[in-house]
Parts: structure tokens; C-alpha cells; sequence
């Protein structure tokens, strides 16, 4: 591995949050002005391709620490219209690169994450997302790792949206976003690279979660998804289970769910959908084939 400037990471004295100053991204280009690149024959996608990586040119950590995967040569395409196979061979890459990247001794910890529109600061629409390695495991896995309970097995039916296997999507009973989902298996698998880790299953309810929050609306749904995983720091970690987080920004129709100073004043979030209600709503659209919806 080449030797790359080490990132500019400061940690607030009053509120102990850790901040990477990147001011190289200030630089960065918005939205293409010609073609975009990352649809075969693009700058970033010379060739054909099904599903692929690259380093991403514009890092927010060493340049070998991020990554964007291409989830379809379709440009049009959206998550969920890939299909389960479509889906699955994005699941493939995604544990494909964590492997990858938690076998270097200089990674503790891959997480994989979307931003789905501009609304999230999504500047190419094509289908994309990311992925950052981490030299230590960042501050949120690590408290869900140290101080949170996952139990999927004990979600109340009326919350959940879609099942496929062992995996399902459900609506968290605590939501602070008014269509967050979860998404986990309820057997204990620790990683996506796990042997134990049903990968069609996931892909199945993660498509129909994502195109059931595209119609709750009528309209693409804004969105933040990333993935928690079991660190590759070489540790034990026997509690880690594998699980996405899903982030909507909208709270009805064209109108976006902003977080407010009270909210930032106060750790404490004030979400105006009850949990029940948006659960309802979800299962209420039509899912993608595949997954068991919960009507």
C-alpha cells in the first residue's frame, strides 16, 4: 500500500465528537455537466459491467480507505428495480469489499452506506453507493456494539413491513424519522462475509422496503442507508449482528423532515409519525416480489 497523508481528525473538547477536517472535498465537482460517469463508457466505468468498484477520487479518508460501488450499469434504474438477482450481486460486491478491506492490517472496521437524492447531498443519480474503511472503529457501531440490544425475533408484528427468510424490515418502535427502517436477520450473523449470512434473503427485503417507501408518496423517496457490521479488528465481538439502518427524510409529500436546534440542543428527537402508523402505512404499498409482505 502506498503511504498516504493521515486524515485530520480532531475530537470537540466540550462534546467529545470526532470531526475529519477534509478541506481537499471543498474542491470537489457537483453534478456532471456532460456525461454521466459512472454509465459504461463513463470516466469512472471505461468498460462493461454488472455491479463495480473504484477508489473514490475525491476521499473523505486516505484515498485507498474509499470506495464507490456501482449498483447497475442503469442509469434510470432505482435499488429495488434490480430485482432480487440485481440485488444480490450488489450484496455480493458489498461483502466482497469488506472482506477486502478488514483483511488489511491498518482496518478495523468497513462501513458501507448510500445517499439516495439531492436532498441528502446525492450529487450523480445513477444507482451508487459507498464504502469507508475505518482505522478504528468509529464511535456509533461501537456504542451500538457495547451498549445496544438488537433482538429482531422480538419485534411486534404490527411493526414489521416485510420478511424473507431469516431477514426482516421493520419500523423501530423509538423511530426518529417518521419511515425509518430497520433491517437485520433475526439468527445471530455477525458480518455479510459470514458463511451463515443469507445474502438472497437480505436482498429480497431490502427491495421491497425500498420500493415500498417509493410509493408511500408517489415519488423516489430521499434516503440514508448504511450498514453495521462486526469490526475486522481481529476481536471477538460475539454480540455483533449484521444490520442496515434506513433513513428517509421525508415526512409527507414534498415536505422534509429537518432535524431542529432543540433536537441537536437536546440529544432527543421529536418524530411527528407514530411508529404504529408508519408501519401501516408501509405494508399498505405493494412490495416487490420475493419478500413476504405483512398486510
Amino acid at each position: 500500500m502506498t503511504e498516504q497523508k493521515q486524515p485530520d481528525i480532531r475530537v470537540d473538547a466540550l462534546t467529545g465528537a470526532t470531526t475529519v477536517i477534509v478541506g481537499s472535498r471543498q474542491s470537489r465537482p457537483n453534478l456532471p455537466q456532460t456525461s454521466c460517469p459512472f454509465c459504461p463508457g463513463g470516466l469512472e466505468a471505461p468498460d462493461p459491467y454488472e455491479v463495480r468498484w473504484f477508489a473514490n477520487r475525491w476521499p473523505a479518508l486516505p484515498r485507498d480507505c474509499c470506495e464507490l460501488v456501482l449498483y447497475t450499469p442503469d442509469h434510470s434504474a432505482v435499488f429495488w428495480s434490480l430485482g432480487i438477482s440485481g440485488a444480490r450481486k450488489v450484496v455480493d460486491l458489498w461483502a466482497e469489499r469488506t472482506a477486502a478491506l478488514g483483511a488489511r492490517p491498518d482496518v478495523d472496521y468497513v462501513l458501507i452506506f448510500e445517499n439516495r437524492g439531492p436532498e441528502v447531498g446525492a450529487t450523480i443519480a445513477h444507482p451508487h453507493g459507498q464504502i469507508y474503511a475505518f482505522a478504528e472503529v468509529p464511535p456509533e457501531p461501537r456504542r451500538e456494539l457495547l451498549e445496544g440490544v438488537l433482538e429482531p425475533a422480538e419485534i411486534a408484528e404490527n411493526l414489521v413491513i416485510s420478511r424473507s427468510g431469516d431477514w426482516l424490515a421493520w419500523v423501530p418502535e423509538a423511530a426518529s424519522y417518521p419511515y425509518e427502517l430497520r433491517v437485520a436477520p433475526t439468527t445471530l450473523v455477525g458480518s455479510l462475509t459470514d458463511s451463515n449470512c443469507d445474502r438472497t434473503s437480505l436482498a429480497a427485503v431490502l427491495i421491497d422496503a425500498l420500493a415500498r417507501l417509493d410509493q408511500i408518496f408517489s415519488q423516489p423517496m430521499p434516503y440514508m442507508m448504511w450498514i453495521h457490521q462486526r469490526p475486522t479488528d481481529g476481536g471477538d465481538w460475539p454480540g455483533s449482528r449484521v444490520h442496515l439502518h434506513i433513513t428517509p427524510l421525508l415526512r409527507s409529500a414534498q415536505t422534509q423532515r429537518f432535524v431542529a436546534a432543540a433536537e441537536l440542543a437536546s440529544g432527543i428527537t421529536f418524530n411527528p409519525v407514530q411508529p404504529l402508523d408508519a408501519a401501516a402505512q408501509l405494508r399498505a404499498c405493494a412490495g416487490c416480489d420475493g419478500a413476504e409482505g405483512h398486510g
